[in-house]
């Protein structure tokens, strides 16, 4: 499709100006997602996806680190609409083709700019549009506005990961890499590692390297849960053989993995104690008899406080079984030269360290808001469903699930913003904001994610830079995918708590709810432990 163009004052100043009814940030799986919505949901949509990075695929071309692969099946982590065909989880090689092939399906390309830069974005009430001062591949900027704002950029930033502020770390002569930032002039041939972490990019990491090191050394504070199995989903297999139709397969395994995730996270409040036994003897069968759980693979968390990993054919516990990889639950005191000198004294001879310790999270792709010219922080907003922000017209985030595959709330919001899109059309609506009824002004206010039933690191350091939770509905991001693809799929757009506005509709207020300026008391600490 070809954008509208016009010239506004800008043009004066040599700034490309273009306008569209949806811009979409990102490219990876939320993004393609959104544009197979808008071609098949909404036609005659008119519609362009910027992306960052240099081609398609979000995290999957942001990490290329050795082994890197999903910790999701892809049943439910690939789309809906596309059946998946492979092994349950995924080589990143494999998981960008089958993007590839949704955008050549639905000539997504044609929509997609690379390399171009979000700076700013600005909602003007008078116009009821996104402003968006974008930055080209050659250094030039480009003026883009919009009705709505799709954001599909994720929740981290992908230039850096996110590394400690060790003690002594200038000392070290050693090699320090980021599993973000990897690059193929890493030599690891007979080579002494130490990998710092426990969660999804160690457990990969380490199998796909130990064999070209002289040895890798499992670095973590704590340990996390792992569930082990073979990489193959047997009901596919079945089906397959019985030559069902893959659309059938697709649902009907997309189904009982979800039926199956269910169960395990009801259990994990409701018998903790019994699922954390049956975790740990799996591990344990992996091991052998001469690997003790503890203290290296017996967490002391409730299980699915953090995710729960999934280590196909136990390659991890084979690989440490096996002595090229050994493990040391402890925290860094400080780097010395050679290495990590723990607390309990050992010293950690490493001729290269590397880092996997997580995300720095990136609030809305770290661009500049304002609201009719006013900066908008959005950690003074509260959320509705997950999803949109009092006092933020026509823009939705995508955020996934933790305990679920994150493209199953991408497939969701997705449904939802199509709706709402038709919604505001046959209205005859240029804006909606969601905004506190009379009966939720004063109830109480609590975190993006309540700390005490998910935890990862990531979160816990940047709690206070997102939004925030109510009490009820509809101002909550309860998490739930088997309670949200019901309660999505039936929402009123009619329901006071979304305010619509423009030329044929009443004009409402829409100024955002400021939590600082109301001094609102809050459930629980906003600011949360920055350990």
């Amino acid at each position: 499709m070809n954008p509208t163009k016009a010239m506004e004052p800008l043009a004066s100043q040599n700034v490309p100006y273009e306008q569209f009814d949806v811009v979409i940030v990102g490219a990876g799986i939320s993004g393609v997602g959104a544009g197979h919505h808008l071609v098949h949901e909404c036609p005659g949509t008119t519609f362009v996806m910027l992306e960052m990075q240099d081609s398609f695929g979000g995290t999957w071309l942001t990490h290329r680190y050795p082994g890197v692969r999903s910790d999701s099946d892809l049943f439910t982590f690939g789309y809906r609409f596309k059946p998946w065909t492979g092994a349950p989880l995924a080589s990143r090689e494999e998981i960008l083709r089958y993007m590839g092939e949704v955008i050549e399906d639905d000539r997504l390309d044609a929509h997609i700019r690379y390399r171009h830069n979000i700076l700013s974005a600005n909602w003007s009430s008078e116009n009821n549009r996104w402003t968006l001062q974008v930055l080209r591949p050659d250094g030039s900027e480009l003026t883009v506005s919009a009705k709505f704002l799709w954001m599909c950029q994720g929740y981290y930033r992908h230039s850096e990961g996110y590394l400690p502020a060790w003690e002594g770390l200038e000392t070290y002569e050693g090699r320090l890499v980021h599993p973000q930032t990897w690059s193929d002039d890493i030599e690891l041939k007979d080579k002494n590692v130490v990998v710092i972490g426990s969660g999804a990019t160690a457990a990969t990491l380490i199998p796909a390297i130990a064999d070209e090191c002289r040895h890798v050394t499992m670095l973590q504070r704590s340990p996390g849960y792992y569930r082990t199995g073979r990489n193959v989903n047997e009901l596919a297999d079945m089906l397959r053989a019985l030559q069902v139709d893959e659309k059938w397969i697709h649902e009907i395994v997309r189904r009982k993995v979800l039926h199956d995730q269910h169960l395990m996270a009801k259990r994990s409040f409701s018998e903790p104690e019994q699922l954390r036994s049956e975790l740990l003897a799996g591990v344990s069968a992996h091991l052998g008899a001469d690997h003790e759980l503890e203290p290296h693979f017996a967490p002391t968390y409730r299980p699915w406080s953090q995710r729960i990993l999934f280590v196909p054919d136990g390659d991890l516990f084979r690989t440490i079984r096996s002595g090229k990889a050994s493990v040391e639950t402890d925290e860094i005191v400080r780097f010395t030269p050679s290495g990590p000198l723990l607390r309990s004294g050992k010293q950690i001879s490493a001729d290269i360290a590397i880092a996997a310790t997580g995300f720095n999270l990136s609030v809305m792709g770290d661009i500049a808001f304002t609201l009719d010219g006013k900066p908008l922080d959005f950690a003074d907003t509260v959320t509705y469903r997950g999803m949109m922000f009092t006092g933020v017209p026509n823009l939705v985030w995508v955020f996934g699930y933790f305990r679920a595959s994150w493209t199953m709330r991408a497939d969701l919001v997705s449904d939802f913003v199509c709706r709402l899109l038709r919604h505001m059309k046959e209205t005859g609506a240029a804006r909606v904001t969601p905004s506190l009824r009379i009966e939720d002004h004063g109830m109480q206010l609590s975190p993006w994610i309540n700390p005490d039933n998910f935890n990862p690191g990531y979160l816990n350091r940047s709690m206070h830079l997102l939004p925030k939770c109510g009490d009820r509905a509809p101002w909550q991001n309860n998490q739930d995918y088997w309670t949200e693809k019901d309660e999505f799929a039936s929402i009123d757009f009619t329901e006071r708590a979304l305010v619509y506005g423009g030329p044929n509709v009443v004009q409402s207020d829409t100024t955002p709810v400021s939590l600082r300026e109301k001094k609102t008391n809050y459930a629980v600490p906003i600011t949360a432990s920055q350990d």
